[in-house]
């Protein structure tokens, strides 16, 4: 098989396993961030932007099918997650399909059926990424290719303001609450209240500057979205706009 460039991350307390299965990696194209514990593990997995994740069942701080629970249904991470066992039970199985994990492999494992499992995770969600351009008036994003455009320019976010310019783009026209972006970004550990804020900052001036309309808008009390409206539509609320209509 001809190397593969994808960016993955290993969380695995046995360090020596790690270290053999992150060396394997390397040599096969791709790159690899460690976590040791589960704790670290998610924040890593919330705060980056990885093609897989190989996650160990059991971890200290955190358990791996913990892990995938919250990175699935707080932080809304879809990232491929193969989960590395030693039980080989039906049960357990189930329980982590149903939980959001996309396959499974069985300790002691051979490097070359990793890798293969690896390419078939990583290539399922790349097509699937794909097919979902988001688009909003002259602003579009490929996840596939994580390339963001605003007309004829191409923009540089940084992994965090991606995160957040995907739930709004997501979710245009409409408001966004404060606390839904915050779950989804960081899930119960929410940072101080100036963090979301300044990324908003950041991510308006990517977006906004040099053109004639803003995108990038905060609604009073309400949230923020993304979306081609006038100044003044934009400071008004949803339910607001809605009984005006």
């Amino acid at each position: 098989m001809d190397p593969i460039s994808a960016t993955v991350l290993v969380i695995e307390d046995d360090a020596r396993l790690a270290e053999v299965v992150g060396g394997y990696l390397e040599t096969r194209g791709m790159e690899v961030d460690y976590a040791a514990d589960g704790m670290e593990g998610y924040r890593l997995a919330v705060e980056n932007r990885y093609d897989a994740i190989i996650l160990d069942g059991q971890l200290p701080r955190m358990d791996g099918l913990d892990v995938v629970r919250r990175l699935r249904r707080d932080a809304r991470v879809a990232t491929p997650i193969i989960m590395t066992t030693a039980r080989d039970t039906l049960n357990d199985k189930l329980t982590g399909l149903r939980d959001g994990v996309d396959d499974y492999l069985t300790k002691p494992f051979a490097a070359q059926e990793l890798e293969a499992r690896l390419r078939a995770v990583i290539r399922r969600n790349r097509k699937e990424l794909a097919r979902e351009v988001l688009k909003v008036g002259d602003l579009t994003f490929d996840p596939a290719c994580h390339r963001v455009r605003r007309g004829s320019r191409e923009l540089e976010l940084s992994p965090l303001s991606t995160k957040l310019l995907t739930i709004l783009m997501r979710e245009s026209p409409k408001v966004v609450s404060r606390r839904d972006i915050e779950r989804e970004i960081w899930g119960e550990h929410v940072p101080d209240s100036d963090t979301l804020r300044s990324h908003l900052y950041n991510l308006r001036k990517v977006i906004d500057r040099g053109f004639d309309m803003p995108l990038v808008h905060t609604v009073q009390s309400a949230g923020y979205r993304i979306a081609e409206i006038s100044q003044s539509q934009a400071s008004e609320p949803e339910a607001d706009r809605s009984a005006a209509a």
